[in-house]
């Protein structure tokens, strides 16, 4: 299946008088929820959906847990999950103060298995509207 994307005409914010220029925005195709997931890997094995669900919730609660620990968590050729932290900045070592850290981000690195799985990937042009706000018009007519 394609990747959908569609064209978004945008600024350089490190030069105002630069012209604008067109770049791919990535459309998504909708939601895949924790239970869709549970769902196709119980189709592919012997595994439970609830089973599943189970070994995830547990996942979701453990591997915060680890990243707040400061440990990077590796899922070997899946890619790996490690902490990120944004501050604002002091004058010296001494100034700094943990009170400057003002976001905290997860970020994930994508292994091998994600690597060669988007290298093959295939796109497709969509209309510039986003099917978002597609869908919500849709319903707003069904109404």
């Amino acid at each position: 299946m394609p990747i959908e994307y569609s064209l978004a005409e945008r600024g350089n914010p490190a030069n105002a008088q630069a012209p604008k220029r067109w770049y791919a925005v990535a459309r998504s195709q909708g939601e895949t929820t924790v239970r869709d997931i549970a769902g196709r890997i119980n189709q592919m094995s012997t595994v439970s959906t609830i089973d599943v669900m189970a070994v995830l919730e547990a996942f979701f609660q453990t591997v915060p847990d680890e990243l707040a620990a400061g440990q990077i968590v590796r899922f070997g050729d899946f890619g790996s999950f490690s902490v990120s932290l944004q501050s604002d900045g002091a004058d010296s070592e001494k100034e700094f103060v943990a009170g400057l850290i003002n976001n905290v981000k997860v970020v994930f690195r994508p292994g091998k298995l994600f690597a060669q799985a988007m290298q093959g990937a295939n796109f497709r042009k969509v209309s510039s509207v986003a099917p978002e706000t597609a869908a919500r018009a849709a319903r707003r007519k069904a109404k």
